[in-house]
């Protein structure tokens, strides 16, 4: 059960450092001043929330296990993070809408996650969720301004959902570890936040005006460690200073 704990905890950590990772490469190239300083700290929380559970994963793993370690000292098969956090921002348009399916996901699944028999995980729920709120309001109402904005805009998201959608169905396929979990009453079920992810998804697509796409193909592997080859380049790039400089700090 022990190991089950840390590759959940791992994949709820992961998830957050790979979306964190992602937005932060908008630091300086946003649209607008305050839009760029809402990304950026979009980008913030998340890897803040990674830090918490990788320090709980370390706590629980041992053998001189760090948040540093876990973070910068793994390979790309060890990660566990859905494959949506790891696709490339691509324009604004993409972003804020796989931002907008992601937050979703996770203000249902937080909150949930408060009510864990496992109390860290819990705490770490009930803090992530403040931050989540503001996400998803704020990844919601780009979706719409951009939905039902000008023909270019609406174009732009139009092909962001193309792009995105399939990897959706990830967010609600469990992992041996989470079904394991959740008999346990430690991991979220995912079928009962499925449905309020998906009236959510329906009532800010009803209102951009986008078209709710059919059932499609899904996705998947990022939770079993099956990745697209841009987790790859993500990995290189953020753990260059670590791997090259052992235990360098600053």
């Amino acid at each position: 059960m022990n190991t089950f704990l840390i590759d959940y905890t791992l994949h709820l950590a992961d998830n957050a450092l790979i979306i964190g990772h992602r937005n932060s490469e908008w630091c300086g190239h946003g649209p607008v001043l305050e839009q760029d300083i809402a990304i950026s700290n979009i980008a913030l929380d998340a890897i803040g929330q990674a830090r918490n559970f990788y320090q709980y994963a370390a706590s629980l793993s041992g053998n001189g296990a760090t948040e540093d370690s876990l973070a910068y000292l793994r390979d790309v098969i060890d990660y566990k993070n859905l494959l949506i956090t790891e696709i490339p921002n691509g324009d604004w348009a993409q972003t804020t809408l796989r931002q907008f399916l992601f937050s979703a996901y996770q203000y249902y699944f937080y909150q949930q996650l408060e009510k864990s028999a496992d109390e860290q995980l819990a705490a770490i729920a009930a803090k992530s969720l403040k931050e989540v709120t503001y996400h998803l309001r704020w990844s919601s109402e780009w979706v719409i301004r951009l939905g039902d904005g000008t023909a270019e805009s609406r174009d732009r998201m139009i092909k962001a959902v193309t792009e995105i959608w399939n990897y959706t169905g990830e967010l609600f396929i469990p992992a041996a570890y989470e079904t394991a979990l959740a008999t346990k009453g430690i991991a979220v079920d995912l079928s009962v936040i499925q449905p309020l992810w998906q009236q959510k998804v329906s009532d800010v697509f009803a209102e951009a005006t986008i078209e709710l796409p059919e059932k499609s193909f899904a996705q998947q592997g990022g939770k079993k460690g099956i990745h697209t080859e841009q987790l790859g380049y993500i990995l290189a790039e953020m753990q260059f200073l670590q791997r090259a400089y052992p235990g360098a700090e600053w």
